[in-house]
């Protein structure tokens, strides 16, 4: 009976022990089976992730090779205008017909859907915020902002991926492509003719742009009032905004006329006059619109008048551009030092390489500072052309003209073909015909506002007058180019804005391709020299059928204070050029200008070293004075070496004579450069021809 039991129970436990084997086996296979689906699930995701990041690899690739191919065909027809002498298109005009064909292209031709059938179209949140995490299944998610889209464009949204992806950052037009842009006007501005009219430069680039910009301002004004009360207007759109758009469309960029200029040999002074006001306007109007934008006034409305708001915006004009103006020029003096107290010359890549990077950085050191790079890197590039040229081997001189050579061409032809582009892929234009009509008007009226005035009042003060036939060149060349379009694009979030850059867009096009495209015409219409040498006296003016040559320029006493100190001092403490200190500086601060005179300056103390004197020398013999050693150098090299008392005849008068082209003096604190003055020359050999058509 015990033995029939114990068998039982034996019997139990081990049915009990297999059922509970049969549980954990099953326990065990369902898990590894679930393990592996989750498994399953988490690499065909991946796999799902992969092919999107493939694609989207593939996609950018399409875009980047839509430009680059945009750049190939300006090229190619580039030369063939030249080959054909076509002057009737500039090549910025061909990049932004181009763009254009492209653009629409694009938005009509190709569609590439986005993947948005799983779009969540309703998320309570109270702003919208930069960065956005999703919780999907225990893992997260990061979505950046793009933009607002409208309540009509909500069904469009998967309309066209390329469209999106054809549309850059605005950060990357100012950080990546206008520095060298800016850059390149800097260090290959012709500094002689710039300094020859620095007044009337200076006055067209501040108070002009200042001029331009509240008197469009104040007509968009008067237009945006008339569109309220006829109800055209669909938005917001303050005095405030009138003002910004006036300061983004003061900015002028006659880069096709000056290629034009350039082509044909224009007057000089011409040229140097819209140049040097392209330069500096486009940083005056950087600076005017951030100081607009700036603007603040107290209480809840930030769009009514106030004079202290208006005061600290004008404060803040002042304190953002010197402090843009004194970083720029600090960082190229900076590299002047480097380069001339250490051997970098002798590894002409370094060097090449650490001018371009210093260069670089100065436009982004001054954004992080709160400053303006344009103005920044555009002082770093004049005072870099001045100084640090000087310091740079013959193969780093001819290495760094020629990169930010091809930086330039690249990026401008780029901006203007992304310009046709955008005409047709931005999704967000607003044309408003009142608004683009009033723009036309004002911004025409603007530019004369600047020109005509400014000129009458100038001329009272020069005896070298800018005659009218300049005049109307100089408002007819006032284009509208890359500045404009990068101040318009960095901000298209409001009404006030998209429209703004709407129309800015239909401006450029119109100057680049009426007003740059008839250049040629206007110059033969107002009858204006063209064919003249640089190299040769341009100062001509003709007075009663007679040619007068003028023998002192305007701000000839401020620049030539300016030389004297540059010349004696800062060139040889900044660079291998210029007299030795020994020569200049006091017998007490003898061992402190042997410190900071090089030895190349020493070795060529017989000789005038200075590679800036196109600044105001030209080819021919000169006469140096060192106290009382006087050495002659010709063009060849040349040099003998007399006694005291030689030049010392030199009275006031020869000063006046300090910025003329062939035949001028220059007296400086310790230094004396005599030119040989001829009154009997014979005229021009070649004198200047009027285009004829």
């Amino acid at each position: 009976m015990v033995l029939k039991v114990t068998v039982k129970g034996a019997w139990r436990a081990a049915r009990t022990l297999r059922f509970l084997v049969l549980v954990s086996l099953c326990a065990f296979i369902s898990v590894c089976r679930a393990s592996s689906s989750q498994e399953e699930d988490s690499a065909m995701e991946n796999i799902v992730t992969e092919k999107k990041a493939e694609e989207s690899h593939r996609q950018d690739s399409a875009d980047l090779l839509i430009f680059i191919t945009l750049l190939t065909l300006t090229i190619l027809t580039i030369w063939l205008f030249k080959h054909r002498r076509f002057r009737f298109l500039h090549e910025t005009g061909l990049a932004m017909i181009y763009g254009v064909i492209v653009g629409v292209i694009l938005r009509y031709a190709i569609h590439v859907p986005r993947d948005v059938g799983k779009a969540s179209m309703n998320c309570f949140v109270n702003a919208s915020p930069a960065t956005l995490l999703v919780n999907i299944s225990g893992k997260f998610y990061e979505y950046t902002l793009k933009g607002e889209i409208g309540a009509n464009e909500v069904n469009d949204v998967q309309d066209n991926e390329m469209l999106r992806k054809v549309t850059f950052d605005p950060e990357v037009f100012f950080n990546i492509l206008l520095p060298p842009i800016i850059f390149h006007a800097g260090y290959s501005l012709k500094r002689r003719h710039f300094f020859r009219n620095m007044g009337s430069i200076l006055a067209y680039a501040f108070l002009g742009t200042v001029i331009s910009c509240f008197v469009i301002g104040l007509l968009m004004y008067g237009c945006v009032t008339l569109m309220k009360q006829v109800g055209q207007l669909g938005g917001d759109f303050f005095f405030t905004d009138c003002l910004f758009f006036g300061a983004i469309v003061s900015a002028t960029d006659p880069v096709t006329v000056l290629a034009i200029f350039n082509e044909l040999q224009v007057d000089v002074d011409l040229y140097a006059l819209l140049f040097g006001e392209s330069v500096l306007n486009d940083a005056v109007a950087v600076v005017l619109s951030s100081s607009i934008v700036a603007y603040q006034p107290q209480g809840n409305n930030s769009h009514t008048f106030e004079v202290m708001a208006m005061l600290k915006s004008f404060g803040i004009f002042l304190g953002v551009f010197s402090g843009s103006f004194a970083l720029g020029v600090a960082t190229g003096i900076v590299t002047a030092l480097v380069t001339k107290f250490t051997k970098l010359r002798d590894f002409p890549l370094l060097e090449t390489a650490l001018f371009f990077l210093m260069s670089w950085s100065t436009f982004l050191l001054a954004e992080a500072c709160g400053f303006t790079g344009v103005v920044a890197v555009l002082f770093c590039g004049i005072t870099q052309a001045h100084y640090t040229f000087n310091n740079l081997s013959p193969e780093s001189q001819k290495r760094t003209k020629q990169l930010f050579e091809l930086l330039n061409f690249l990026a401008e032809n780029f901006i203007f073909s992304y310009m046709g582009l955008t005409l047709f892929t931005f999704q967000n234009h607003i044309f408003n015909p009142m608004f683009i009509v009033g723009a036309f008007l004002a911004v025409f009226v603007g530019r004369a506002a600047n020109i005509y005035p400014l000129s009458f009042l100038l001329n009272l003060g020069r005896r070298n007058k800018i005659r009218s036939n300049f005049q109307h060149m100089m408002m007819f060349a006032g284009l509208r180019g890359a500045m404009t379009f990068a101040l318009s694009i960095r901000d298209t979030a409001t009404y006030a804005r998209q429209m703004m850059f709407s129309t800015t867009l239909l401006v450029v096009f119109f100057t680049v391709w009426i007003c740059g495209g008839g250049t040629t015409q206007m110059l033969s219409c107002q009858r204006i020299r063209v064919g003249v040498d640089s190299d040769q006296d341009n100062s001509v003016s003709i007075t009663d059928g007679s040619e007068r040559r003028s023998t002192k320029q305007e701000s000839a006493w401020l620049f030539r204070i300016w030389y004297n100190f540059d010349h004696n001092y800062l060139k040889p403490i900044l660079t291998h050029s210029g007299p030795p200190l020994t020569a200049t500086l006091p017998p007490c601060c003898g061992p402190l200008a042997r410190f900071l005179t090089s030895p190349q300056a020493f070795e060529n103390e017989c000789q005038l070293k200075d590679d800036d004197s196109d600044l105001i020398l030209t080819d021919g013999d000169i006469n140096l004075s060192y106290g009382d050693i006087t050495v002659s150098t010709d063009a060849t090299g040349a040099h003998t070496s007399s006694g005291p008392g030689f030049g010392a005849a030199a009275t006031s008068d020869d000063l006046d004579r300090e910025l003329t082209y062939g035949d001028h003096e220059l007296v400086m604190r310790g230094t004396r450069l005599v030119l040989p003055m001829d009154d009997s020359e014979p005229p021009f050999s070649d004198p200047p021809q009027l285009l004829r058509m």
